[in-house]
Parts: structure tokens; C-alpha cells; sequence
């Protein structure tokens, strides 16, 4: 009895014949730059799904020596606990197996780290999520890069792509108050990042003429810190009867505090929350909250890098579109 053989890798020859073109065609598809363009989007797409099949993945080394490039991408989001993140990360790899990329994820990176990657042979191009203020800096010129959840005048003229975060925010506060909510309470960020200067800003928007009780809380700590910040608010003896979050997190800790003083939600105290991530669903009651496509921003900044690094005009895309998920953490103001 002979011991079996390791498994074949696929090669370029397998997906030619599965996906039925010519090996040539599969090397157009997986070079890059223009020759992955002289071929039509429906034959791409067929010898895409035969290498996903397949498992087949181009040699990097072969490729770099072919084009200069290395095939790998450098995602820097702040913080790769954060859930949101997660849903960021998920769009880019499924978009990256597409344009024959892959992606290395950084996370509490600082502008000295982004100018370093910059410089550095291992990346083609950097994406750059949610950076706060200090992890903004001047990037070498030319460098391929693409901004997510950043704001415009910062990036230098590189394509950004935003969510509709006021939008969201506006959506958040008109539905309290069409449940009769005119004191709301606030759980603000106080990390300093474009993202949470943006809903801070549509918040006190859509609360013009309102009540409203607010209290800072560090995202960088945590549950821990919204928990203490949430009870600072909830033990006011003017406290709101419904508290809108600068994410789910928050929002979970605004639980633990409601449950600490005996208080129901939403009997006592109605909560929304922002970024839908997969906790939300879980919390009892269900929270209500705003929907951050992050998959879909994920998605379409890799497609913008691509365009980048292809030598292409990167597609205009206007601010993603923001939902908000009503569950059963609101009700009618008593």
C-alpha cells in the first residue's frame, strides 16, 4: 500500500479547460493592468468563476516579475476588534478575488505606518478606512491609494468613498420623534475622525428645537466605557427616554447600565444604535439601529484601487446608502 500523492495544485491549463478558452485568455484575465481588459466582461467573469472553483490562485512571484507589482493590497482600518470592520473586511476579500488581489489588514496603524507601506515593495496599493485625525498624514505622491469613510478634503484627491452617515443619523432621530421622544438623550464619541464629526453634525441637525442630554464616551474602551458613560446619563433626574448611539457597541453597554438601575428598554428608555453589526439582532430586546453597508463599502473601494492601479478613472461613487433597522428597542414616547 503506497502512500498517496498531495493534491495537484490547479493550474492556469485547468481553468482554461474548465471555463472552455485558451490558456492565453487566462493570462490575459489574470495579468492586470490593460491586457486583463482586452476581454470581454462575460468571458472574465466565466474563467473568474472557474479559478474560484478551482482554487486556483496566479503564482505572486511570476506575477510581480511580470507587471512590478505584488499583488497585495494593505486594508488599514483602526481598530481590527471593532465589528464594523469586520463587515468592511468581508467586501474586500470577495471584490480582491475578482481583480486578482490580495489583502493584509492593519490595524491601529499611524501615518508614519501608512507612508512606510506607501514606499514598501510588498503593496500595490493602500485602502484606508474610518482614519482618525492622527492617522492622517502626507502620503508620497502617486501613491495608489483609495479612502473609505474619510473625509474628501483630507485625502489629497484620492477617490473616497462615504456612507450616508447623516442621512442615517436624520432617519435615527425622525423616528423617536414620530414616537413622541422631544428629550433625547446622547451617547457621542469623543474619538476624533471625520466619521463621528459627521453625525455629530446631522444629529444636531435633526434635533433643532428638541431637548437634548448628551455624554462623550472613548470608543477605544470599550463596552466598559459606555456602560459607565450610559449610567452618568440614565441617573440624571431628567433622563431621556430615548438615547441615540454612535454604534452598537455603545448601545450594548447602554443595556448593561439600563439593567444595572432596574430600567426596561424599551419600557423605560427607547435606544438606537448605528452600524447594524450582528450583535444587534442578538441584544433583547432586538436593537434598532442604522444599517452600515460596510460589505458593500468594502466592495467598492477595492474596485476604485483596481481602477487605480489599472491606470483607469476610478468610477464617481456618491455616498453609500444608509437604512435605519427598526426592531423592537423603541417604542411610543408614555
Amino acid at each position: 500500500m503506497t502512500a498517496s500523492s498531495p493534491a495537484r495544485r490547479p493550474t492556469g491549463r485547468d481553468v482554461a479547460q474548465l471555463a472552455g478558452v485558451s490558456q492565453a485568455t487566462v493570462s490575459l484575465v489574470f495579468s492586470g493592468g490593460e491586457a486583463g481588459h482586452r476581454v470581454s466582461a462575460a468571458t472574465r467573469e466565466r474563467v473568474l468563476e472557474a479559478a474560484r472553483g478551482l482554487g486556483y490562485r496566479p503564482q505572486a512571484a511570476g506575477r510581480q516579475l511580470r507587471l512590478g507589482r505584488s499583488g497585495m493590497a494593505m486594508l488599514a482600518v483602526p481598530n481590527l476588534q471593532g465589528p464594523f470592520f469586520g463587515r468592511v473586511l468581508a467586501g474586500v476579500h470577495e471584490e480582491a478575488a475578482r481583480h486578482g488581489l490580495d489583502v493584509v489588514v492593519s490595524s491601529g496603524w499611524s501615518a508614519a505606518t501608512l507612508a512606510e507601506a506607501a514606499t514598501s515593495t510588498r503593496f500595490d496599493g493602500l485602502l484606508v478606512c474610518s482614519p482618525d485625525d492622527s492617522q492622517l498624514g502626507a502620503l508620497p505622491p502617486g501613491t495608489p491609494v483609495v479612502f473609505l469613510d474619510a473625509d474628501p478634503a483630507a485625502a489629497g484627491g484620492a477617490p473616497t468613498i462615504e456612507l450616508d452617515l447623516a442621512g442615517g443619523m436624520a432617519a435615527a432621530v425622525a423616528h423617536l420623534t414620530a414616537l413622541g421622544h422631544r428629550r433625547l438623550g446622547r451617547l457621542r464619541s469623543t474619538h476624533s475622525a471625520y466619521t463621528f464629526r459627521v453625525r455629530q453634525a446631522a444629529f444636531e441637525r435633526a434635533t433643532a428645537g428638541l431637548e437634548v442630554l448628551e455624554h462623550g464616551v472613548s470608543l477605544n474602551r470599550g463596552e466598559s466605557a459606555a456602560r459607565q458613560a450610559a449610567l452618568a446619563l440614565l441617573s440624571r433626574p431628567d433622563r431621556p427616554h430615548a438615547v441615540v448611539c454612535d454604534d452598537d457597541v455603545v448601545a450594548s453597554g447602554l443595556y448593561q447600565a439600563a439593567a444595572d438601575l432596574g430600567l426596561s428598554i424599551p419600557g423605560d428608555v427607547s435606544v438606537v444604535g448605528i452600524d447594524n453589526i450582528s450583535v444587534a439582532a442578538m441584544l433583547t430586546p432586538p436593537l434598532t439601529t442604522v444599517d452600515l453597508p460596510g460589505e458593500r463599502l468594502g466592495s467598492a473601494g477595492i474596485a476604485a484601487l483596481a481602477a487605480v492601479l489599472n491606470g483607469t478613472p476610478a468610477e464617481l461613487v456618491p455616498p453609500l446608502a444608509t437604512s435605519l433597522i427598526v426592531r423592537s428597542s423603541t417604542r411610543a414616547s408614555a
